[in-house]
């Protein structure tokens, strides 16, 4: 029999949430982010669950290609861009755009102009502005120069206007509001043609009324997480990936006991403990506290003593009926994956992304 641990992701609400971030977009078309392996989803379920995407966005130049081999045949967006002039080819190869975020992309580019624009190869490439992130793009003082300078390459096609925010999901940022980056991005582009790729998952479910976009790429929020402002409930979103296990083994101590390595946890009096088949090894996260929200049965219970690799314990107090083999959800469908991670002190997205490869994957 194998070990009860499993992963279940939810074609449907995939589908559902991506639904509910092009209605937040009205007039835009929209990217789906497959970054990191589909959050974790795996690219295959994630472009059969954003098949109504009008784009899939991702940074993997290998990934990409696979996307291809597996049938994708709209645009394909490479969001870090191309990491060397070899690149360009396995783009032209596979239709595929990309980011352009420094001098040293266009220099590639123009070095290889000529033997692409012979072979007819034209790419739609994507000018990123650095409004404030500082991790990518061209400041606003020198993107009309980056622009001209993309034009005048006979193998460019389009270029989109694209930035990146930083605190979309806090409006009223003490160091960079939204609102600094929008001015920072009209001033930058002012005056030159394009479509614009402003909002991320944060932009579409906090600024989508005034924020104009032609192109919208969003991502934690199709996979049912949010970058913040309510919960994913509140937003409409559904979870995508349910982990759950079950109780292997029930303890009774008596006040005073430890639990787990470092001992730290103490029963207070005596009390009734369940030990999960869930551990760090399979991407729980180790750090998570005494009281992260664990459902048993169908109860609500808490975390006790420490993550370990392979296992963690759980406070059977409130599921006095509980026993080994009794269900158990970590996160997604009666656990929302946002609780458990803001407990922790991360975000859903490292919790998805961190699903172990020996956590077994099912859809449902």
């Amino acid at each position: 029999m194998p070990r009860p641990i499993l992963a279940t992701i939810h074609i449907e609400s995939m589908q559902h949430n991506l639904a509910l971030a092009k209605a937040r977009s009205p007039g835009a078309k929209a990217w789906g982010v497959l970054k990191a392996n589909g959050y974790g989803h795996g690219l295959e379920r994630a472009m059969r669950g954003f098949a109504d995407a009008d784009g899939l966005a991702l940074i993997e130049v290998d990934n990409a290609v696979k996307l291809r081999e597996m049938g994708w045949k709209k645009p394909i967006l490479l969001l870090e861009g191309f990491f060397g002039p070899a690149d360009l080819h396995t783009m032209a190869g596979y239709d595929l755009q990309a980011a352009v975020h420094c001098n040293a992309q266009l220099e590639w580019l123009e070095a290889v102009q000529a033997q692409l624009s012979a072979r007819g190869i034209r790419f739609d490439l994507h000018l990123k502005m650095n409004t404030g992130m500082n991790r990518l793009g061209f400041m606003p003082e020198a993107y009309a120069a980056a622009h001209a300078r993309l034009s005048a390459i006979s193998c460019v096609n389009s270029i989109t206007l694209m930035t990146h925010f930083a605190n979309a999901d806090d409006v009223d940022h003490p160091l960079l509001p939204i609102t600094e980056q929008v001015r920072r991005f009209e001033v930058g582009a002012a005056g030159l043609p394009g479509p614009r790729s402003l909002s991320n998952s944060a932009g579409v479910l906090l600024h989508h009324d005034h924020l104009k976009n032609d192109w919208v790429r969003p991502g934690i929020m199709l996979y049912g997480g949010t970058p913040g402002g309510a919960t994913a409930e509140e937003f409409g979103l559904q979870p995508t990936m349910t982990l759950t296990s079950e109780i292997i083994g029930v303890q009774d101590i008596a006040a005073g006991e430890v639990v787990g390595y470092g001992s730290r946890f103490q029963a207070e009096g005596p009390m009734r403990l369940g030990v999960v088949a869930c551990g760090y090894a399979d991407g729980y996260p180790r750090h998570a506290p005494l009281g992260t929200p664990i459902v048993v049965d169908g109860v609500r219970t808490r975390l006790i003593g420490r993550v370990s690799m392979d296992m963690l314990t759980v406070d059977l107090t409130p599921v006095p009926q509980a026993h080994i083999g009794s269900k158990v959800v970590l996160w997604g469908q009666g656990m929302p994956i946002d609780e458990v991670a803001t407990a922790a002190g991360t975000i859903g997205y490292e919790l998805m992304c961190a699903l172990a490869q020996r956590v077994p994957v099912v859809e449902g």
